[in-house]
């Protein structure tokens, strides 16, 4: 057991400063096979803490239902095994570039804007999570012989709000559930942040990806005595798709964490490993200074940059670290851990076999049911998914242009049956116009809920109805399947044969299905060919989302996912017209 504090000037442990060299990794974007590998490359490179957040959604997925919670725990104790004290981040929200910045699609749904507020009824949400939640933080935490020595007050609440009173009562609340470390808060460096996101008896740490020495002086205007701490140096950023790839050169970011250092500061690293945003968690941003712009996406993989990549390699950015952490080191630095085995050879693997899309909503969706107007995700409870929604356009009339009101966030349209088009927020008019009697089809996807910037807690799907001419179209067919509908029926194989596989010879829409053989199972790069937007399993496992707008191409495969034997690959394809000769490869 030790006991560790905060002082006017450092940080203390049994009374002797100590300075915080960490890294942020995230247990939910590695596979768990991977833990240790991935923080014994902390250790090699210098660092001697981990920090993570905590996902409320991914652990939570409706009320009271409550998903692997001991994650949590058994993460920490792989840190400490692996010899690093470990910093956590609870939330409630947590930002993070992952869906909804961690709040449950239910809470949001029902609770809009009073999120992230003192409002009582999300204040009893939170307290019944944390209650389920911090016994896993509470025994592992320095004083009681574990790693854990800092835990955060809410995420960045500066960025976002100014709700003192909900920052007392969070902080009041993990008290009492046992936290008994130091409490913190991060903000950005500008005076409104801090202002907003800091509470009083509460260390306050800052959060930048260069000019430190002006980012602690802002600090210091705040806060004139404590120990001062970038909680996330942003050594990398991350992708959109659709956009450009993101470097940043090595050498420029070495020589921000040296200056970071020589300030006599403590340090996380963000990212040190940023992992995979499986399972179609990464979230979304809005772009414009204000953030309240067009919907930007954030890409399946979460390699940021960082200093170790995505497979778990060290970078030219993770020698550059070593060089300038070594110096702070007490003694040499661990060697790296050997590399985790790679697939034997290249494999492709042709999808022989297909589902139409009408067939597995059929299958899997929920029951279609009739609505004034249309519902949007939240209200059909779906988080990760799709809504197909079926509009009738009385007739007879002459052709008018529709159109849909607040489209989030991709609509593919079929008109009696036909293509008619592809429609987002920003280009919601179909191009021909059209003609009643009709019937009108709208499969409507979520590419990820805003986890940033005051559009946070916005709904998914057809927020604001369908209009023909100036006339809205009520009576809405409405049917929605989550994704998780997926991973369920991929771990019984009774339910997988009683799905209507057919040739692909035609195929198009719908969910595709290949087997193949690993020559040698271990990590591995899969590769689309000859689809367009859409999400990949490998045995049961969800890859997470992959889109042909790129950037990304290529999908990282943990090898604990991979068998010796038969594998099969799972590809639920939401775009393409004409997939004949799609086929998957692993490298």
């Amino acid at each position: 057991m030790a006991d560790f504090t905060v002082g006017e000037k450092d940080f203390l442990l049994d009374g002797r400063p100590v300075r915080l060299l960490s890294g942020a990794l995230h247990y939910f974007r590695v596979h768990e096979s991977q833990w240790g590998h991935r923080l014994a490359m902390l250790r090699a490179m210098g660092l001697n803490c981990v920090e993570t957040y905590v996902p409320w959604n991914l652990h939570e997925p409706a009320p009271g239902r409550l998903r692997d919670v001991a994650a949590l725990g058994r993460f920490l104790d792989a840190a400490h095994a692996a010899g690093l004290w470990a910093i956590v981040r609870p939330g409630p929200y947590i930002c993070a570039e992952w869906e909804n910045g961690g709040l449950p699609h239910w809470l949001t749904g029902a609770l809009g804007t009073r999120v992230r507020t003192r409002d009582a009824e999300y204040l009893g949400h939170v307290e019944r999570w944390f209650r389920a939640l911090l016994p896993q933080v509470v025994e592992r935490q320095v004083d009681r012989g574990g790693p854990v020595l800092m835990v955060q007050v809410e995420n960045e609440y500066g960025s976002y709000g100014s709700d003192q009173v909900y920052l007392r009562a969070l902080a009041d609340l993990l008290g009492e559930l046992g936290v008994s470390v130091p409490l913190f808060t991060s903000d950005g460096p500008e005076d409104h942040m801090l202002s907003g996101g800091c509470l009083p008896g509460v260390l306050a740490t800052v959060n930048f990806g260069s000019g430190a020495a002006e980012g602690f002086e802002v600090l210091r205007r705040h806060r004139p005595f404590g120990p001062l701490m970038c909680m996330e140096f942003w050594c990398g950023w991350f992708e959109h798709w659709g956009a450009e790839p993101v470097v940043r050169d090595a050498g420029e970011a070495a020589g921000v964490l040296r200056e970071i250092l020589e300030c006599g500061a403590s340090v996380n690293l963000y990212m040190a490993h940023g992992g995979t945003s499986f399972a179609g968690w990464a979230g979304a941003n809005r772009d414009g200074e204000e953030h309240l712009g067009t919907l930007r996406p954030d890409v399946t993989s979460y390699d940021y940059d960082a200093p170790i990549d995505e497979y778990g390699r060290p970078t030219p950015k993770f020698w550059a670290f070593r060089e300038v952490l070594g110096a702070y080191a007490p003694g040499p630095l661990p060697e790296l851990p050997p590399p985790p085995p790679v697939l034997g050879a290249p494999v492709t693997v042709p999808l022989t076999q297909w589902v139409a899309a009408e067939d597995v909503l059929a299958a899997l969706g929920s029951a279609e049911e009739v609505y004034a107007v249309p519902p949007t995700f939240e209200e059909l409870d779906v988080d990760r998914g799709v809504v197909r929604y079926r509009f009738e356009v009385p007739g007879p009339r002459q052709p008018y242009p529709l159109r849909v009101r607040g489209l989030r966030d991709r609509a593919v349209v079929y008109v009696d049956g036909v293509r008619a088009g592809v429609l987002t927020e920003d280009d919601a008019v179909l191009p021909e116009p059209v003609a009643g009697p009709a019937v009108v089809e709208l499969w409507v996807e979520s590419l990820g809920r805003v986890n940033y910037g005051p559009r946070l807690a916005e709904p998914k799907g057809i927020t604001g109805g369908v209009l023909h001419e100036r006339q809205f179209l009520h009576g809405v067919r409405a049917r929605g399947l989550r994704l998780d509908a997926f991973d369920e029926v991929l771990g019984d194989a009774e339910r997988i044969r009683r799905l209507p596989f057919r040739s692909t010879a035609e195929a198009g829409r719908g969910l595709f299905r290949g087997t193949f053989e690993a020559p040698v199972p271990g990590d591995a790069r899969l590769e689309l060919h000859g689809l367009v937007r859409g999400f990949v399993w490998v045995n049961g496992f969800n890859l997470g989302r992959y889109w042909n707008t790129g950037p990304q191409r290529f999908f990282h495969v943990p090898g604990a996912v991979l068998r010796d034997q038969a594998n099969e690959v799972w590809v639920w394809e939401l775009e393409v017209e004409s997939a004949t000769g799609a086929e998957v490869r692993f490298h």
